[in-house]
């Protein structure tokens, strides 16, 4: 099942690909409701929701997908998790002498995330780039503190696109990720059913008509259980937490009026376009940055 969150903070189940069932009112999600916790009560309670969404989605009106505009399907998780340097190409081009499996992970606020259908905003930052990062993103489903690798499946419930855009820098590097639109989720949540496994998943990255970046998630140097053992050995896993697995090779810089375009086998598609804003400006970035990429 492909869930989306659309409109005004809507639930919609993708059909056909091309389009949209609202099931918000199958699953009692208030598309008002502050904070938008919606999505995680049906996430925590989704064994319960499934025939009524499986219902619903059947008999229901059909919208063009083309025109609703997708919000990140999670609005407000406890927290995302991103495990930087995870491919070893990635660590080559960024001269990084270290790897995910021994570095850990750091956290995005969710106040960063955006979906699909809304543009990233690059701040007022002369002198600085902005990267573009393809990332496999995972949604947990059941919560839990110390899971064990081997029973990574029972708590995944499914999978998004994730782009995990970054001002280059040598500032703290949450600092440099944490603006708002700074990481597109989407197009939907494709349950973990369907996509099927997930260790050797084809993603690519365009910018424009220029591809940028190509791998498989069989090449993560930390895999996906390695992730969930290693995140819930420190903390506590919620419902709605995502995960960004790490970014192959290829990151580069992205300008107002380009569109990222990001495909990941059997979990989905979208493009994103670029907008220059005119706010973002802070004094620690005053200094010009040239980030020198080896290739």
């Amino acid at each position: 099942m492909r869930i989306a969150r659309f409109g005004n903070g809507r639930i919609g189940v993708v059909v056909d690909d091309d389009q949209v069932v609202d099931v918000t009112d199958s699953v009692g999600v208030q598309p008002q409701e502050w904070p938008p916790v919606g999505p995680l009560r049906l996430i925590a309670d989704f064994d319960r929701h499934a025939e009524a969404l499986k219902k619903a989605a059947a008999d229901g009106e059909r919208l063009p997908l083309s025109s609703v505009p997708l919000l990140t399907p999670v609005p407000w998780p406890n927290k995302v998790i991103a495990f930087p340097v995870n491919y070893h190409d990635h660590g080559k081009e960024m001269r990084a002498g270290y790897r995910a499996d021994r570095q850990g992970f750091f956290l995005k606020p969710p106040s960063a995330l955006s979906g699909a259908g809304e543009p990233v905003v690059l701040p007022h930052l002369p002198g600085r780039e902005v990267h573009h990062e393809s990332e496999l993103g995972i949604v947990i489903g059941k919560g839990g503190r110390g899971i064990a690798a081997a029973d990574w499946r029972d708590h995944v419930f499914g999978y998004a696109c994730l782009l995990d855009m970054v001002v280059r820098g040598r500032e703290e590097r949450v600092f440099r990720k944490a603006y708002d639109t700074f990481c597109p989720v989407g197009p939907w949540i494709t349950t973990a059913d369907e996509v099927g496994d997930p260790t050797a998943l084809e993603m690519q990255l365009w910018v424009n008509d220029d591809l940028r970046q190509h791998a498989n998630t069989r090449d993560l140097v930390l895999d996906i259980p390695g992730m969930i053992e290693m995140a819930s050995a420190v903390m506590t896993l919620h419902p709605g937490d995502i995960i960004a697995t790490g970014t192959p090779a290829g990151v580069g810089p992205v300008s107002d009026g380009d569109t990222i375009r990001i495909r990941i086998d059997r979990v989905g598609e979208m493009s994103v376009p670029v907008r220059q804003g005119d706010a973002g400006a802070t004094p620690a970035f005053a200094e010009p940055y040239q980030l020198e990429i080896a290739k």
